[in-house]
Order: C-alpha cells, then sequence, then structure tokens
C-alpha cells in the first residue's frame, strides 16, 4: 500500500482486518507492502481544518489500531522495504515480524526534517506533532521505554535488524529469504489448533487492549489539538511560546 492520505491509508487497514476476522476461510493474515514501502509520510497536515477529513482520520485510525489489538487470527507483517509514517506503527500492532534485514521502520511525527531514508528527507521541517496512529499504544509494549522514546520523540529510524537485536522484529533475513520464512511462519501456525491459536492471542493481547484503551483517544485527541496549537493564527498569537518555550 503506498500513497493516499493517512486516514484513507488507515481506513483500508481496518476495513480489510474486519472483513478477514469474519471469513472462515482465513486463519493467518499476511500484511506487506506495494512496491517494497507499505506508506509514506505526508509532508505537511495540510487536511486537517476540514470536519469531515478530520472525523476519517479520527475514525479510520481508531478502527485499525482497535482491530490489531482484537482480531483472534495471527496476523504477520512482511517486511519487503521500508516501513514509514503509519505503517511503522502498523506492523508493532502484528503478531509477528519478517523483515528484510535493512528495511527501515520509522515514524515521522517528531521529525522536523531531521528524518533521512536512502538520503531522502521524510517529512517537512515543520513536522512536530503527538503520534496518534498506534504509535504511542504499540511501541511501549514492543520496544524499551527508553528506546520508545527515542523512536517516538525524535523519529529515530531503526533498520530491521536492529530491532531483531532488541527483540521488537522475530526474523530479520535477507531481502531474498523474506518471502520463504513467511510462508514457514505461516505453515507452522496452521498446524496449531485455531480455536487455542485465537484463545491464546486473545490472553496475550489483553494488555494491548488495555493500551488501547488507556492511550489512543488521548494521543489521537493530542495530535489534533498539537496541530491547531501550531497554526500559523496560532503560533501568532502565542508569541513565541509553544516553540522555544511552554
Amino acid at each position: 500500500m503506498r500513497g493516499g492520505k493517512g486516514a484513507q491509508r488507515a481506513a483500508e487497514v481496518g476495513r480489510a482486518l474486519n472483513e478477514l476476522r469474519d471469513d472462515a476461510s482465513v486463519r493467518v493474515i499476511v500484511v506487506t507492502g506495494k512496491e517494497g514501502v507499505f506508506s509514506i509520510p505526508p509532508s505537511s497536515y495540510g487536511h486537517h481544518g476540514n470536519p469531515g477529513s478530520d472525523w476519517d482520520i479520527l475514525t479510520g485510525v481508531t478502527r485499525a489500531v482497535e482491530a490489531l489489538c482484537t482480531i483472534d487470527k495471527p496476523v504477520i507483517a512482511k517486511i519487503n522495504g521500508h516501513w514509514i509514517g503509519f505503517g511503522a506503527n502498523l506492523v508493532l500492532g502484528c503478531d509477528f515480524i519478517v523483515a528484510r534485514d535493512d528495511a527501515v521502520i520509522a515514524d515521522h511525527h517528531m521529525s522536523v526534517g531531521e528524518l533521512f531514508i536512502d538520503g531522502e528527507r521524510r517529512g517537512s521541517a515543520e513536522h512536530c506533532m503527538v503520534t496518534g496512529d498506534g504509535g504511542a499504544v504499540f511501541a511501549p509494549l514492543k520496544m524499551p521505554l527508553a528506546i520508545a522514546k527515542e523512536y517516538l520523540m525524535l523519529a529515530r529510524p531503526f533498520t530491521a535488524k536492529e530491532l531483531a537485536a532488541m527483540g521488537v522484529v522475530n526474523y530479520a533475513v535477507a531481502a531474498a529469504e523474506v518471502d520463504a520464512k513467511t510462508q514457514e511462519l505461516a505453515e507452522r501456525l496452521l498446524r496449531r489448533n485455531a480455536y487455542a491459536l485465537a484463545l491464546t492471542k486473545r490472553v496475550l493481547n489483553k494488555q494491548a487492549m488495555a493500551n488501547f484503551k488507556l492511550i489512543h483517544d488521548a494521543a489521537l485527541g493530542y495530535e489534533f489539538l498539537n496541530f491547531y496549537m501550531q497554526t500559523p493564527q496560532a503560533k501568532a498569537i502565542g508569541q513565541g511560546r509553544g516553540e522555544g518555550k511552554l
């Protein structure tokens, strides 16, 4: 999946997961990217301020993050390229991660123009917002808190190989091995009793669901508030507060 607004990407993911949840012929779900990239960060927040678009963002992102917390079927992230922006946080919500070892995972929200992938800047210099699309829910569950803070507060990019060393990524392998490793993992899951697998995941995801209920609305709401506090009008009224000082 590539391009389109973040709300559209998130809504598509949430809709697809919920459709697959009810499809009895599907027992294991694999999420992957198109053309080596899952998603790319926007260059601005120009879509905010339109009630319809804002509603689509709120509901689309929420449904996607909630689906990752509640779906009983195993979800494997097959990372065949860089996962940046919404895709980066989506991958942290998956149950298993199989990645190309040099693939980069990065959240762009607090990047302020410092996020470079393959020598290309991702996100504008003005891009500095609360992470509202799942990162605040999943990163503290998957990463040590000190690393999660670097990942979110400094938009620090990590390769899959680095994340595998931390226990965040299950398998970081050569690009040519990603498909085979994902297939192997899926086949092993399919040999398990479907009910036992679903109920085990339901137990293990209790903490993720608790984090969703505790954090998600606040994170997404603060992202919107953060945007409105950084409009040109707000900055003029604030007379420098919120940029160099609180």
